[in-house]
């Protein structure tokens, strides 16, 4: 197999021909390599490779295939690890220069889980400093470019992660997600990404972020991220979620939407522009579930507040949440970060208790709305972003009218606050080939219903055939 034909298939693809010994482990791991070798110059997706490792972890799957015992769901794959997940070995930056480079001596619940799986770790990807905004680039390793158009920002938080998978690196990818740091990345980069109900994937350790954190899968397709999903929610006994039980097969992915009450709401009827080039794409896929069977209806969730009120309850959260590590440092570290970070930082770290307690009760009662709503709605269909790819290395688009990415990430960061499952899915591509990637959303834990639209979306909107950088 060359990386070309690797680069056009996808993970249930490459497990079929490992398990029938049509290919092996570490051809395909040499596979990912070429591909890097070939794309990440433009792109900068990986910002640590371990080619002993990875072909080491890549010789024992092999011979767990020569003996006709593959471990798991995903032995022999080969998955690209976001470098904010601890993974033995290797060490954790999070994209800062404030971070520990001594490689870690444990994994995280979720790199475990795919270890027990047999996955081929490729590499750690790119991630803004501890993934504070939604591009990526970070003082530590520079700007990280959208495999469309490498001038174009991936989106992020997970942005190299996004473009690994867009690019045909990686048939899978692990992403975190705290304001749209898998959906924005993926959709931008023509991924899917999918963020499940918060509690579903175990984390240890803990942290602040973990009330608007969740971790999932970015992939080509529904069935390949539903795949990882399997792996990742599996129940860890080691951390306080109970997770979800893995069996040994992957779920049964049934594309059907007969019946399905869709709330079709291109604005969430908040004040807000919208690209019409992504409006009219998300017509157009409200369209096509109507004509599978879905009952697709124009109405928007009562959010209680403007857009202005949600947004600063969640820059309370999210950014109080990030400033707390900042406290005891010296100027002198704290001048080493991102620089616009700096002045979140330093707003937000003397936040005062009742200020975070009145945000914290606009999320709790965000959730009580959206549950209310799901009574009348089984999903709400929307736009992932309201913006197309822009320019790398910038924050907002240009012209933008704010200066801070939650003001046009709104369509995922909302999501965080209530802890519902999202899932991003592409849906069309813009005059100048700019990923276009529609949101489903469910109520709490109904995730396979998310799952479900998705596929069936991508079954009559086909769109994953297309490789960036390799057609």
């Amino acid at each position: 197999m060359d990386s070309h034909e690797y680069a056009h298939l996808t993970a249930t693809d490459l497990l079929a021909r490992l398990n029938a010994g049509q290919v092996t482990a570490k051809e395909l791991a040499e596979c990912a390599f070429e591909r890097i070798a070939a794309t990440d110059s433009y792109l900068n997706a990986f910002c640590r490779l371990q080619k002993q490792t990875t072909f080491e972890t890549a010789r024992n799957a092999d011979e767990r295939y020569r003996m006709n015992q593959p471990l798991g769901l995903l032995d022999g794959l080969p998955v690209a690890v976001k470098d904010a997940f601890d993974m033995i070995g290797w060490p954790t930056r999070d994209g800062s220069r404030l971070s520990d480079s001594e490689p870690k001596d444990f994994d995280a619940p979720t790199v475990a889980a795919c270890r027990r799986h047999g996955f081929v770790p490729i590499g750690k990807t790119t991630t803004p400093e501890f993934g504070w905004k939604a591009v990526t680039d970070s003082p530590l390793t520079g700007i990280t470019r959208n495999p469309w158009n490498p001038d174009l920002t991936p989106g992020g938080s997970s942005g190299g992660s996004a473009a690994a998978v867009a690019a045909g690196v990686t048939p899978l990818a692990l992403g975190a997600d705290t304001g749209g740091s898998i959906r924005v990345p993926a959709s931008f980069c023509g991924a899917v990404g999918f963020k499940p109900s918060h509690g579903h994937a175990p984390v240890l350790p803990g942290s602040h972020h973990d009330k608007l954190t969740e971790r999932g899968p970015i992939a080509r397709t529904v069935r390949d991220a539903a795949l990882l999903l399997d792996v990742i929610t599996e129940s860890d006994p080691s951390t306080p979620q109970q997770g979800m039980q893995a069996g040994s097969q992957p779920r049964p992915i049934a594309g059907d939407v007969r019946g399905l009450r869709i709330a079709y709401s291109p604005y969430l009827g908040l004040d807000i522009d919208i690209d019409p080039q992504i409006e009219t794409a998300l017509d157009q896929a409200a369209e096509a579930l109507s004509r599978q069977g879905a009952r697709v209806i124009r109405a928007d969730p009562d959010f209680g507040a403007d857009r202005h009120t949600l947004r600063q309850a969640y820059h309370t959260l999210f950014f109080t949440e990030t400033a707390v590590m900042a406290r005891g440092w010296s100027q002198a570290q704290f001048e080493q970060l991102d620089a616009d970070l700096q002045p979140m930082m330093g707003r937000y770290i003397d936040t005062l208790a009742s200020d975070y307690l009145d945000a914290d009760s606009r999320r709790v009662d965000l959730m009580q709305r959206m549950t209310d709503f799901h009574r009348d709605y089984d999903l709400v269909l929307c736009p992932t972003a309201p913006v197309l790819p822009f320019e790398a290395g910038r924050e907002t688009p240009a012209g933008w009218s704010e200066q801070r990415w939650t003001s046009w990430a709104i369509f995922t960061w909302l999501w965080n606050l209530t802890g519902q499952p999202a899932i991003t899915v592409p849906c069309g591509f813009s005059d100048d080939g700019r990923p276009v990637g529609a949101q489903f959303v469910g109520d709490r834990h109904g995730d396979e219903r998310v799952i479900r639209a998705g596929q069936l979306l991508q079954q009559v909107r086909p769109l994953s055939h297309r490789v960036a950088m390799a057609d």
